[in-house]
């Protein structure tokens, strides 16, 4: 019961909303691009990552000094349907905004 307490509460944000379906648009994302494409402080954008991780959405790929998000996969279908509904939203997204050094 927990974790779907935290799934329905981390779609309860527009922002983290937003994060879902620009991770799922552009694949792979360091943490630094968000902040860039999304104007926001690292400790604010930090904490909405966090969230969408415990609640299963995000898996963290660390890379040397480099964090990395993506959707995580195999997702549930409570998940899935989640994201598929999301995906149907028409929000703006902001551009991505590429700052880290290295591609990975």
């Amino acid at each position: 019961m927990d974790i779907f307490l935290k799934t329905a509460s981390a779609l309860n944000d527009e922002t983290r909303v937003k994060l879902l379906k620009f991770i799922n648009t552009n694949g792979k994302c360091c943490v630094c691009d968000l902040e860039n494409s999304f104007d926001m402080i690292q400790s604010r954008l930090s904490r909405h990552l966090k969230i969408l991780k415990e609640a299963g959405f995000l898996k963290l790929d660390r890379q040397g000094r480099w964090a990395y998000y993506t959707i995580r996969t195999p997702l549930d279908e409570f998940r899935q349907s989640a994201i598929k509904e999301i995906m149907c939203l028409d929000i703006e997204l902001p551009i991505l905004k590429k700052s880290c050094e290295r591609e990975v």
